[in-house]
């Protein structure tokens, strides 16, 4: 029986491999908190759309289609959502609202929690998307405090956190991240202009953008983002108002 024992802990059969291969991998998932499960799926919808957009529920004309939930941490933004849009779009959505914990606490007074959460995920027509013309979204980097410049307005950003400005017609609304090589940028409110969102990235250092030799510094650089992950992160930072 040792011997047996041995020449298997030496030369494990296949179905061991694969085992031993599948635990890691969920291991590893739990580890780096970037765990995605389709809780329950009521019905799916076949349809190409690209599109993730959050909605308020209760604007009706939407197709509930299943529950989504995140189970652990992490800062890696970009990585959650890319899991979380692939699992949304394996039952066709193309929209999203979070959905709160059951408790027995009054509604309204739960914290949310970015390391646990559930989204509910719908199909809308996207003719039914609301508009928000000529507002914009300004979220913060995810690992430091920022000043910014908001129309000559100094704002103090704490880490995850977003706010939201409307812009005037014929206005020009200023931007900037205050810092040596770091951006800024000049908006104007203009007829159905649709929602625009901006993230300011904390210092970089990159390749030089246009093709020659040497790198290219940023300190508190402004990038802007598509609806569908500027939505997501709606959700996942806090607002300050």
């Amino acid at each position: 029986l040792g011997k047996f024992i041995a020449r298997m802990y030496r030369n494990p059969p296949k179905i061991m491999k694969k085992s031993v291969a599948i635990l890691m991998m969920i291991f590893s998932q739990i580890l780096l908190g970037q765990n995605v499960i389709l809780n329950k799926v009521v019905k799916t919808h076949s349809n190409s759309d690209k599109i993730f957009y959050k909605i308020n529920p209760e604007i009706g004309n939407t197709e509930y289609l299943a529950e989504l939930e995140v189970q652990g941490f992490s800062d890696d933004d970009a990585k959650v959502f890319g899991m979380i849009y692939k699992k949304a779009k394996e039952v066709g959505a193309n929209a999203f609202s979070y959905q709160p914990f059951e408790t027995i606490e009054e509604v309204g007074t739960e914290k949310f929690d970015p390391a646990h959460y559930k989204l509910n995920l719908y199909y809308v027509n996207p003719e039914n998307f609301p508009k928000e013309n000529n507002v914009v979204y300004f979220f913060a980097s995810p690992y430091k405090k920022q000043n910014i410049a908001l129309n000559n307005e100094n704002i103090v950003f704490d880490p995850r956190t977003f706010t939201k400005k409307t812009l005037n017609l014929g206005e020009v609304f200023s931007v900037s991240t205050k810092k040596f090589l770091g951006s800024s940028i000049k908006l104007a409110g203009q007829e159905n202009q649709p929602v625009q969102y901006f993230l300011f990235s904390s210092f970089s250092v990159n390749s030089n953008p246009y093709g020659t030799a040497g790198i290219n510094l940023k300190s508190g650089d402004i990038a802007k983002l598509e609806r569908s992950y500027a939505d997501f992160l709606s959700v996942v930072y806090q607002e300050v108002k």
